[in-house]
């Protein structure tokens, strides 16, 4: 009598694998990005996130956890809500990516070139200031006053 083989176990899921099927609470996300439940749930009023409902709950996806990183980031580096929410969604239009990465190279430059704007104007105004503090500091020294004193 031959007995059968049992059924092979399925495949261990990866860590990636798994991660990409975990569910966040909104309790978790803004512990891990140090922002409260109401910027999140900002976030998603402004369509930048979109996170299933369960009920009243909340579940987000990796998805949602990758953008609302992007996010962060991107408000660190100056841009406004509505460039992320244009970046972010040019990935639904074009999965491969290119699209999104040639606006956000286009979009960097342009940052660039005013940050290095501002910071000529910023160069300039302390060098402005500091001719402003040698100028008083001697007149304060010409009459007899110590500029350093209050």
């Amino acid at each position: 009598m031959s007995v059968a083989a049992p059924p092979a176990a399925p495949a261990a899921k990866s860590p990636a694998q798994r991660d990409s099927q975990r569910i966040y609470s909104i309790a978790e996300l803004s512990r891990e990005f140090a922002i409260t439940p109401r910027t999140i749930r900002f976030y998603e009023d402004e369509g930048l996130i979109k996170p299933r409902r369960q009920g009243m709950t909340r579940l987000y996806s990796a998805g949602d956890r990758t953008r609302l990183g992007w996010i962060r980031r991107g408000q660190r580096l100056g841009f406004k809500l509505a460039e992320i929410k244009e970046l972010l969604d040019l990935y639904e239009v074009d999965r491969t990516g290119v699209q999104q990465l040639r606006e956000l190279l286009r979009r960097s430059r342009h940052h660039i070139v005013d940050l290095e704007d501002k910071r000529r104007d910023l160069d300039a105004q302390i060098t402005e200031f500091k001719e402003v503090e040698a100028q008083v500091s001697a007149e304060l020294r010409k009459r007899g006053v110590d500029p350093e004193s209050e």
